[in-house]
């Protein structure tokens, strides 16, 4: 009687842990892609110059391509979506992530911030928080924000 009620409840939380096309919700891959929808989310405008951008930074910094990609960019969407904090992402993260990773995740998210040109101070927000839950301090933070704005400020997007 209780294994058939442990196999139920068994059942019922499996759907939680499985893949989600093959991608595991413990996966850094799917963190760190979805912290990036957060910042190019938190103006509450989302430019097809910041999705492309976005695209092109998880398909290099993961070598993935064609349906792995859009798996990755769906269960990262998804998951974003549905969080209700960044602890979700960031523990993940802290856990499987070395110092020099975090920094250029970090480097990576003020990549999408200035994509459109602009740093909004929602999007600004959001990269202070994740850097802290990241333990990132704001000196490094800071440094790294100078170093992209600089970059984009000596190119054309």
């Amino acid at each position: 009687m209780f294994d058939q009620i442990i196999n139920f409840i068994s059942s019922l939380t499996d759907g939680e842990t499985e893949k989600q096309d093959g991608i595991s919700p413990d996966d850094v891959r799917l963190s760190a892609a979805a912290l990036m929808y957060h910042v190019v989310q938190a103006d509450g405008v989302m430019r097809e110059v910041e999705t492309e951008r976005l695209e092109k930074l998880v398909r290099s910094e993961n070598e993935v391509e064609g349906n792995e990609l859009r798996a990755l960019l769906a269960a990262a969407k998804t998951a974003c979506d549905e969080a209700v904090d960044l602890y979700r992402f960031t523990s993940s993260l802290m856990r499987n992530l070395e110092k020099e990773q975090r920094l250029h995740l970090i480097e990576l998210l003020w990549e999408l911030v200035y994509s459109d040109g602009v740093r909004h101070e929602l999007e600004d927000n959001v990269v202070w928080r994740i850097s802290e839950l990241l333990g990132v301090d704001a000196r490094e933070r800071i440094a790294l924000r100078q170093r992209v704005q600089e970059r984009f400020d000596g190119s054309a997007h």
